[in-house]
């Protein structure tokens, strides 16, 4: 075998275990949301997970990689779909096709899943297939071509490594509307509704945190350069600062260390740091982890206020994908940019706002795309079939009402002792 020919297949090997780890993140997703939510539903929220990565990859593998990647002018490719045509964008990398393919398919089906967050505990199952075929094929190609496949934003320069805005806060944003469109559970208005289990989103944020390294360090498609290994070093120290950051603004705010809060800490320096990974420098990375904990916990608890997202999802993938997205314009460091070969250095390197400018019009572009694409669609399906679950199943849990079983051999909800938020829900009406 030739040198350059197992060059490729190295590379191709690498690229595919990173993938695995990748994939690997819906199990983390799993534990992570089957904790934070209530024993009722633990089956359907587990199961959910298969169920939307099969759509996912049916989805992408007919439309959405085609219309990210494909050859083709404007928003959208006109090639590649089902796998055939062109995908010139991607000839910078020589691992085969369809190993590229599962890699993208990895990252979509990320961003499903925290699209999820907003639907949790009161969406229909059907609402999961239809809205999840559509977020796949149609809004996530628009944000993920401009970006990483030759669209304007790549072209004026956009730092996003992978995927801060591309696959975070597309999902954030999405999470958010369905949330608003949705409402508030039954119950959620006059008290907290506890996770039942927060050991399970322990170990879910440990599985995310190890498997991020694929999904960053992965990114870079060769070990050939060994690059690979400084974007591990600086989403290992970013996801440190964020758990520590957490902590700190955790225990001054309400004297404990509270669990969810350092959890969203880590899982939000994670999604900050994946745009900015390839471009700052170590200092640069615990900096911005740590800013992303404190800002993720202040705006979870405003948020919480008027919008009710159990999993946190906007303020830990939409405000920290903005915060990571942004962070750029402000610490990429010459050396970095120069070695990756994408924009200019940041405002505290003496760039100019040039930059920052540009990170900016990134996340607008993307907050403005998804939320109306969601909001009309979302909307189309409340006047159709609708999205809510009934009252009575909502309040039952959709492990019997949607699967027919429950996850738990738990009484029925009548005594207060073990379901304290019993009688409110009984009087508490559905808007």
């Amino acid at each position: 075998m030739k040198l350059e020919e197992m060059l490729v297949s190295v590379d191709t090997f690498y690229v595919l275990f990173a993938t695995l780890l990748v994939f690997t993140m819906q199990i983390g997703f799993l534990l992570l949301e089957t904790g934070m939510l209530r024993a009722k539903n633990a089956g359907h929220v587990a199961v959910k997970q298969l169920i939307s990565f099969s759509v996912a990859a049916l989805a992408f593998w007919a439309i959405g990689f085609g219309l990210t990647f494909g050859d083709g002018p404007g928003l959208i490719g006109t090639e590649g779909f089902f796998l055939h045509g062109g995908f010139s964008s991607l000839d910078w990398s020589n691992v085969t096709i369809d190993v590229k393919f599962l890699f993208q398919l990895s990252f979509v089906a990320v961003s499903l899943a925290i699209a999820w967050g907003g639907f949790a505990e009161r969406a229909k199952l059907s609402v999961y297939l239809l809205f999840g075929t559509f977020f796949v094929a149609v809004i996530y190609p628009i944000i993920a071509r401009s970006v990483w496949a030759g669209g304007f934003l790549g072209s004026l320069g956009m730092q996003d490594f992978a995927g801060s805005t591309v696959v975070h806060l597309q999902g954030g944003i999405a999470a958010l509307v369905a949330a608003l469109i949705l409402k508030k559970r039954i119950g959620a208005e006059k008290t907290p509704l506890l996770g039942h289990n927060v050991i399970y989103s322990v170990v879910g944020a440990f599985i995310l945190w190890l498997c991020w390294f694929g999904f960053n360090a992965g990114s870079t498609l060769t070990i050939a350069d060994g690059f690979f290994s400084y974007v591990a070093l600086t989403t290992l120290l970013a996801t440190a600062a964020g758990a520590l950051g957490a902590l700190a603004i955790s225990f001054w705010h309400r004297r404990v260390a509270d669990i969810p809060s350092i959890i969203n800490g880590v899982l939000a320096a994670l999604v900050a740091i994946t745009a900015a990974c390839a471009f700052v420098e170590p200092w640069g990375a615990v900096v911005i982890g740590f800013l992303a904990g404190v800002i993720t916990y202040g705006t979870s608890i405003l948020l919480a206020r008027r919008v009710d997202d159990p999993l946190c999802a906007f303020s830990v993938h939409g405000v920290a994908g903005i915060w990571g997205t942004l962070a750029t314009g402000f610490f990429a460091s010459p050396r970095l940019v120069e070695m990756t070969g994408i924009g200019q250095a940041g405002l505290f390197y003496g760039g100019g706002f040039t930059q920052l400018g540009v990170q900016a019009l990134g996340v607008v572009f993307a907050v403005v795309v998804v939320s109306v694409l969601s909001y009309v669609f979302l909307k189309l399906l409340d006047v159709t079939i609708g999205l809510r679950i009934t009252r009575e199943d909502e309040l039952r849990g959709l492990d019997v009402a949607e699967h027919g079983q429950a996850s738990y051999d738990l009484p029925a909800p009548v005594s207060k002792e073990l379901h304290p938020t019993y009688e409110e829900e009984s009087t508490e009406k559905v808007n």
